[in-house]
């Protein structure tokens, strides 16, 4: 039966909701496991009043300043985001040393990462993989016509990555140097850079990693303590050998939400860091598989509305859209292989879902620039102005 021809049009969605819903759905799982995984610690904690809910609260609280921020931060225009992200890398750029100053920096299990605000501790790291997308971006619109000449082009890039590289090293915080250069060279290949320069850029990197490594017998315990977490199950391998225990408990469908083993003194930052592996014993290999079909989703969406923007002719909300696509897809991938005994230990939380009041601020602000990508996107499209 053919539909009334006076039948009311259903009016296309303002925003992506496959995005919207990704991001909201993983902010909710994670606030769920963040208690559950929590909640053990927290009875026995002194600095948390023995409350079982001192986790939870405090990861509430981080989530609602979050989607306020977010809220905000999707009012202003990407043309503003542009005007202000030298400023922004720059005040970065300051907080990371401000960390390293004594007296001002806060230092938590021999990292020195954190700046002290009375009740809250922010953490420059994680604003900083914001801004040094929305200035990569910038950089990158800038130096187009530049973009095949290594001198101009990547260099002074390079000097800019490397100052940072060398406050987020003394830290040390060597899982937000991966992230950060990930995104600058994520967004210059995008932005035009030769796939030749782009191929020696990569192995120069790799090599330089493996530096960093070697000479670091912080690094090198890391390295060894995954390639055989079982050699040395009570010292360097213990976190890894306990979150595969948690793994390999959690079978198909997971012991149960709230009945895991290891997240009971077992497993070492089983609310941040690990708190995949407490989802894995607890939900089972389906909650993992909707974990990542979620971060997939949220992924591609991302790297879709960037593919609409440069149909646009519009460059920078593109790489931006983009750069906050390759931050989510390597931080969550880098978390996940950590979890799963695939990559060393990075101290890398997963995004929109472990606690961590900076991290989330920062990933929902990021959603919330997305959407306005998006949202710009579909009002040129409609024929609108912004």
């Amino acid at each position: 039966m053919m539909p009334a021809l006076d039948a009311p049009r259903r009016m296309p969605a303002e925003v992506d909701m496959t995005l919207l819903w990704s991001g909201l759905i993983l902010l909710l799982i994670g606030m769920v496991m963040v208690y559950s995984a929590s909640i053990a610690i927290a009875e026995v904690g002194r600095f948390t009043g023995n409350h079982p809910t001192y986790f939870l609260v405090r990861h509430g609280v981080f989530l609602a300043i979050g989607l306020v921020a977010a809220a905000f931060a999707f009012q202003v225009p990407l043309s503003t985001w542009q005007h202000l992200a030298p400023w922004l890398f720059v005040a970065g750029f300051v907080l990371l040393a401000l960390v390293l100053i004594p007296g001002i920096g806060r230092e938590v299990n021999g990292a020195r990462r954190w700046l002290s605000l009375g009740i809250i501790n922010l953490q420059p790291s994680e604003l900083m993989k914001l801004f040094a997308v929305l200035y990569a971006a910038d950089y990158t619109v800038r130096k187009m016509p530049h973009m095949h000449d290594l001198k101009k082009a990547f260099l002074p890039m390079a000097g800019a990555m490397v100052m940072v590289g060398i406050f987020l090293l003394k830290e040390p915080d060597f899982g937000a140097f991966v992230v950060i250069i990930s995104i600058a060279i994520g967004i210059l290949f995008l932005g035009g850079m030769r796939a030749r320069l782009f191929a020696i850029l990569i192995v120069v990197l790799v090599v330089a990693f493996a530096v960093l490594i070697i000479v670091s017998p912080y690094r090198r315990d890391r390295i060894f303590g995954f390639m055989d977490p079982w050699a040395d199950a009570f010292g360097r391998g213990y976190q890894l050998s306990h979150a595969l225990i948690a793994f390999g408990r959690g079978e198909l469908l997971g012991v149960g939400l709230g009945a895991s083993v290891e997240k009971l003194f077992y497993l070492p930052e089983a609310h941040t860091d690990f708190l995949l592996a407490v989802i894995a014993e607890e939900l089972g290999f389906a909650g993992i598989v909707v974990v990542i079909v979620l971060f997939g989703l949220l992924i591609q969406r991302a790297f879709v509305i960037g593919r609409q923007a440069v149909a646009l002719d519009r460059l920078y909300p593109a790489l931006v859209a983009q750069g906050i696509g390759i931050w989510i897809g390597i931080q969550s991938f880098i978390n996940m292989g950590v979890n799963m005994g695939l990559l060393p230990t990075k101290g890398l939380t997963l995004p929109l879902m472990s606690f961590g009041g900076s991290g989330i601020l920062a990933n929902c602000v990021a959603l919330a620039i997305l959407l306005r990508v998006d949202w710009e996107n579909r009002q040129l499209m409609r024929g609108g102005k912004l």
